[in-house]
Order: structure tokens, then C-alpha cells, then sequence
């Protein structure tokens, strides 16, 4: 069955919405009531941006790695319980390929989610009436790099899902990764490159608070496209492995 056919019937996409709609809706909801912004969002020489960016850089490691989990757990888990890795491997489909199509199809849902709920975040603000312009390139990096890593979040869920049967394992994995996303954003960002893959939502944040205001960031982009070259390539060096194997 075409994967995304799959997704379709497993309720793929409502849990993608979930996760779109806790991050927006939380974003927004703690920026709304943050004195600073209710200040700046009339001022064309404020920066009311900033903590929208900073409402985003806040949740999304709050909602993402569990939802990604379930999101990468779902399609796996119809595949162990309906012996499916074994009826694929008899049409010629080896399980490491089954997993790249499950990737690709899952990974599509992904990056659309993501690029939802930032452009829903932009959009909230215009509705609020933000008068000094949107900083599209530092939000176009921000997207960016939150594409990057919930790809490879939802990468090693998946795998984690293929190699283990009891999907349990895999959302006590994405709760822990909830917990150490939150523990990366308080550590210094060379520290957070070590608690990869989630330590890296910290390590692309864009502003910070500082005082009763929110500060630019230097994130380091080249540091999450590393992780998103090595993430590749070992998902694509396990998944062949999983093609050696007995389904």
C-alpha cells in the first residue's frame, strides 16, 4: 500500500495539526500577555518580532519531540502488528526500504507542519497589528532550522520505532527528549551541541530574554546543517543495514 494511503488511514495528519496548533497557540498566547511586546507592537522601531520569535523558540522543543515520536511511531507500528515488514519483503521491498518510504512520506507531513505553524506565528502577528517590518531573513533561518532538526528528530524516532516492536520505548524516548530539549535551552549553546538531536532546538534559537527585553542571537546555522548531513547519513547507513536483515 502507497505510504501516504497508509497515512491517510492511521490519522497521520490530525496528529500534525496538534502539533502545528500547540506551538502557535502557546506561542502566541504567552507573547500576548508579555508587557514587552503589548509595548512594542505599535512601535515601527521596536522589535515585537523578537519575542514571537523567542514565544516559537520556547515551545516548539516543548511540543515537537513527543508529537514527533507518535508521528514516527504510528506508521511503523501497523507494519509490526500486521506482520507487514514480512508481506513487503515478499513484493521486494526490504525493510530498510520501507523505512526511506515511510521517511519520505512522514518527513513530507513534517516539513509542511513546521512551515505551517511558523507562517500561522507570522500571520498573528500581522493580525495584532505589529508595525515594524517582519525581519524575513532571520525568520526564514529560524524555519529553517527547526525543518532540520524535527527531520532528523523524526528520523531516529522512526528508526527506533522499525527496530523495536513495543512502540512504548519510542514515546519514552520522545518524552525524554521533551526533557532534555528544555534542559539544552539553559545550557550554553557549545554544550547543547552534545545532546544531539535535541539540544539543537536550543542551539538555533534567535533571541533571548535579557532584562525586560529580547536580545538577537548568533545561532549557529552551520552547526544545524552539520547535524542534518550527519542525521542523513546514518539514517541511510541504518536503514540499509535493516536491508540485510530477515524481515
Amino acid at each position: 500500500m502507497n505510504e501516504f494511503a497508509k497515512m491517510r488511514r492511521l490519522r497521520v495528519v490530525p496528529i500534525a495539526v496538534v502539533m502545528v496548533l500547540g506551538v502557535v497557540a502557546l506561542s502566541c498566547l504567552v507573547t500576548l500577555t508579555s508587557p514587552g511586546f503589548s509595548a512594542s507592537v505599535a512601535d515601527p522601531s521596536g522589535h515585537p518580532w523578537r519575542w514571537l520569535l523567542g514565544g516559537m523558540s520556547t515551545f516548539v522543543p516543548v511540543v515537537s519531540p513527543l508529537l514527533l515520536a507518535v508521528l514516527a511511531s504510528r506508521p511503523v507500528d501497523v507494519e509490526h502488528q500486521g506482520n507487514g515488514w514480512l508481506l513487503s519483503g515478499t513484493s521486494g521491498l526490504a525493510p530498510g526500504q520501507l523505512c526511506r518510504a515511510k521517511f519520505v512520506a512522514g518527513g513530507s507531513v513534517v516539513v509542511l507542519a513546521t512551515l505551517l505553524q511558523s507562517a500561522l506565528v507570522v500571520a498573528f502577528g500581522e493580525l495584532v497589528g505589529i508595525a515594524a517590518a517582519l525581519p524575513v531573513g532571520r525568520w526564514l533561518a529560524y524555519t529553517a532550522g527547526i525543518v532540520l532538526v524535527n527531520l532528523v528528530v523524526f528520523a531516529l524516532h522512526l528508526l527506533l520505532s522499525a527496530r523495536i516492536g513495543n512502540q512504548l520505548v519510542g514515546l519514552g524516548v520522545g518524552v525524554l527528549g521533551v526533557f532534555l530539549a528544555i534542559a539544552s535551552s539553559g545550557m550554553p549553546t557549545w554544550s547543547a551541541h552534545f545532546v544531539a538531536p535535541w539540544g539543537y532546538y536550543a542551539v538555533i534559537t534567535p533571541v533571548d530574554a535579557r532584562g525586560a527585553g529580547m536580545v538577537a542571537l548568533a545561532p549557529s546555522h552551520w552547526g544545524v546543517v552539520g547535524l542534518g548531513v550527519a542525521g542523513g547519513a546514518l539514517f541511510l547507513l541504518l536503514s540499509r543495514l535493516f536491508d540485510r536483515q530477515e524481515a
